[in-house]
Parts: C-alpha cells; structure tokens; sequence
C-alpha cells in the first residue's frame, strides 16, 4: 500500500502558476489576520474612551475645564473627545467675535462636528476594504489556481499510454489545495467585516446621537448668552 502524500509535499511540488496563487492567498490571510487583530483592539480602544468620556461629560463638570483638560493631553484626541473638542473650540471661537448671532454660531459648531464625526468614520473604516476585499476574491483565486491545475493534470495524460486515477490524483489534489486555501483567508475576512462593520454601525450611532446632543446644550448655552 503507497503513503498518503501530504499537503506540503503537493504545494512543493504544484505549478509555478498554482504556487503562485497560494502564495498570494497565504500573504493575503496573514495581512488579514494581522488587521483583524489591530481592528478589534482598536474598536475595543475607541468604546472605553466613548464611555469614559460620557461619563465625565454627563458628571456635570464644567464643559470648558474638560475642553481645557482634552486640549493639554498630549496624545491625539479620537471618537467623542475629537468631536467635543472641535465643537466646542469653534463654539468659543465663534462666540468671540460679538458680530456674529446665535444662529450663525451653532451653524459654524455643527459644521466643526460634522467634519470631525466625518473623520471618526473614516478612522473606524480603516480597514474594512481589505477584509471585505479578500473575502471576496480569495475563493476566486482559489478557484483560479484549482481550474489550472486541473487543466495541467489532464494535459499531462496525453504524455502517458494509459489513464489511471493514481496519475490524476495528484495534480487534481494540488489543485484543490488552492481553493481549500482561498477559502481559509476568505472565510475569517467575511466573518470578521460583517462583525465589525456593525460594530461601527453602532459606534457612529453613538457618535452622532452625542452630536446632537451636546448641539442642542452649544445652542441653550448661545442663547442664554
């Protein structure tokens, strides 16, 4: 009885074009895992400060002491501390020149926040696009690299005098192994985009419905003024 080959020994032996292939799936999983990683503890990173940050806001502390404090820290303010910040600077800013209305003011407040709640999606998108990308093509890829192995495994037959299932199977074999790949980089991309992308669903809700909130406080505070 013959020894079952083994996988590595197949993907050594495979075409230049199939090894390719698998090549790209391979480097293709590995990036995605690496960003799978750093997306989570990052979404993970943006909620605790998201919460941590209401919950001072909400405390009833004075909302210049926690501009002023925001604005000494020397790391980059992100999520509601970037949205806060930019409103209530341009909030101050505005309120200065003594020509302008209420009006006018909270117009100006809004468009601050609507810039930096518009970089917030963009940091939270990070991302996203390469895990929806190689969840999408890595089958195909796969796919690919199967059909054209398949395809030098029967053009290999018409070199041999007699066709038997023991010449075939290990090119098809091979070439199966590169859907087998395609579809292990593909399938924890789809999982992971679909998980996070509602993950910053929810967190821009959050960002917004905090939006209009501190807009309406911006807008009683400019009229009480």
């Amino acid at each position: 009885m013959t020894e079952p080959v083994s996988i590595f020994y197949l993907i050594l032996n495979a075409s230049v074009v199939v090894q390719v292939v698998m090549g790209i799936l391979i480097g293709g999983s590995l990036i995605s895992w690496i960003m799978i990683f750093q997306k989570g503890f990052a979404l993970a990173a943006i909620r605790g400060h998201a919460q941590q940050f209401e919950n001072e806001f909400w405390s009833g502390k004075d909302l210049g002491q926690i501009y002023r404090e925001l604005d000494a820290e020397e790391i980059d303010q992100i999520g509601l501390e970037h949205i806060f910040a930019s409103g209530f600077k341009e909030f101050t800013r505005s309120n200065a020149q003594n020509a302008i209305d209420s009006d006018r003011v909270m117009q100006n407040v809004q468009r601050a926040m609507r810039v930096a709640l518009a970089r917030e999606e963009e940091r939270l998108e990070t991302h996203l696009s390469f895990l929806a990308t190689v969840g999408s093509t890595s089958p195909y890829i796969g796919l690919f690299g199967t059909v054209w192995g398949i395809m030098n495994s029967f053009r290999g037959l018409a070199t041999v005098n007699q066709a038997s299932l023991a010449v075939v199977a290990p090119g098809i074999s091979e070439a199966l192994i590169a859907t087998a790949i395609g579809l292990f980089a593909a399938i924890p991309a789809v999982i992971s985009y679909n998980r996070y992308s509602a993950q910053v669903e929810i967190i821009l809700n959050r960002f917004e419905a905090f939006t209009e909130e501190f807009s309406s406080i911006l807008s009683r505070a400019s009229q009480k003024g």
